[in-house]
């Protein structure tokens, strides 16, 4: 569990970042100051070795009263609304996407039984608001801080609900709807319900609908359009699929094609001259993927920390990964996510697979 935190006003341009490490006898919790690009000075909360929820509590206090105090997620410095109750598991779980493979692309775009959708490179994020309480949830199903700009449109809007969406900086991109006015409509088809998301957003600048296309002409043409735009890919969704939460074993009836090659890796070592060793699960065992460099501009992972990292290729014989670029840490992963499967290989013929 990693944090890093962002403050910028004026000549101030500041970062915090906050860990929870496993060591001899329990887990600490270490925590890092400074101005950004320079030196950070460093620090732990817990003497003493502490259980692993009680880490993850003080962890979770220091970086609340850092967003109370102007601190953000984002490195551009977007002010954050906390509630408070940050790291509560809500229960709440998101229906994750299943890869396709280019062969499969073009029956997608072909049929009108799939809608297609821009998938934003950004965080996945869902937002419930009850009466007065407004709260951000994670993929893992945790309260998390909003944005200033998201929480104060989701208070100009009349009716309960809880949406679903990616976050990319202080805009939400929502694309469904799973409940509205106290009533559950996951059992809906997935048409209804972004019709649905449609009449209850209305007009907002921070909170937009992800525009679908339906009928296949117009499904290449977009297609086409964000391929050559550099976009990080496409989402195909049947359009009469109820929400299910999770990740199907095969298939499912929410599927992703990505434009370009990304995957999450867990940091195996810090190495000299800002680079870490990047590992992946094959099952339970760890293998190598390889080494990324961190540009000085961005806060150096930890051990054990999930990173992010775009790619061209991998190669099958070795496992490492060709032109990685770091991305930044995922605090919003499990480390038995971070598995093999998720890589694009190159044999050495020279052939993706």
């Amino acid at each position: 569990m990693q944090t890093t935190l962002y403050y910028r006003e004026g000549s101030s341009d500041k970062v915090y970042q906050t860990a929870v490490e496993p060591t001899e006898g329990g887990f600490r919790v270490t925590f890092a100051y400074g101005r950004r690009g320079s030196t950070l000075q460093t620090g732990t909360k817990t003497p003493k070795p502490v259980s692993k929820e009680e880490a993850e509590k003080i962890a979770t206090k220091l970086v609340s009263g850092k967003l109370a105090k102007g601190y953000t997620v984002e490195a551009e410095g977007t002010p954050y609304r906390s509630s408070g109750d940050e790291g509560r598991d809500t229960g709440i779980r998101c229906q994750l996407l299943n890869s396709v493979d280019e062969e499969q692309v073009p029956l997608l775009l072909r049929n009108s039984r799939h809608v297609m959708q821009e998938k934003h490179d950004g965080r996945r994020l869902l937002v419930r608001k009850q009466g007065d309480e407004i709260i951000g949830i994670n993929r893992r199903g945790l309260v998390v801080a909003l944005p200033a700009p998201i929480h104060a449109a989701v208070r100009e809007i009349p009716v309960d609900f809880l949406i679903d969406g990616e976050a990319v900086g202080d805009i939400l991109h929502a694309f469904d709807l799973l409940e509205v006015g106290g009533i559950d409509v996951r059992q809906r088809g997935y048409f209804d319900r972004f019709t649905g998301l449609l009449r209850v957003l209305g007009d907002s600048a921070a909170i937009r609908p992800v525009r679908i296309f339906v009928e296949p002409k117009e499904k290449q043409e977009e297609f086409n359009r964000l391929l050559q735009a550099g976009v990080e890919g496409v989402v195909f969704k049947d359009r009469d699929a109820w929400f299910s939460p999770g990740r199907p074993a095969s298939g499912g009836s929410q599927l992703k094609f990505k434009f370009v090659a990304t995957a999450s890796f867990i940091v195996g070592a810090v190495n000299k001259r800002r680079s870490v060793s990047l590992l992946l699960l094959d099952g339970a065992r760890e293998v190598s993927a390889g080494n990324v460099t961190i540009s000085s501009s961005m806060v150096m992972p930890g051990e054990g920390n999930i990173v992010e990292v775009r790619y061209l290729y991998a190669f099958k014989e070795s496992g490492s990964v060709y032109q990685p670029v770091f991305l930044g840490v995922r605090n919003d992963l499990e480390r038995s996510e971070c598995q093999v499967d998720q890589l694009k290989f190159k044999s050495t013929e020279g052939v993706l697979v």
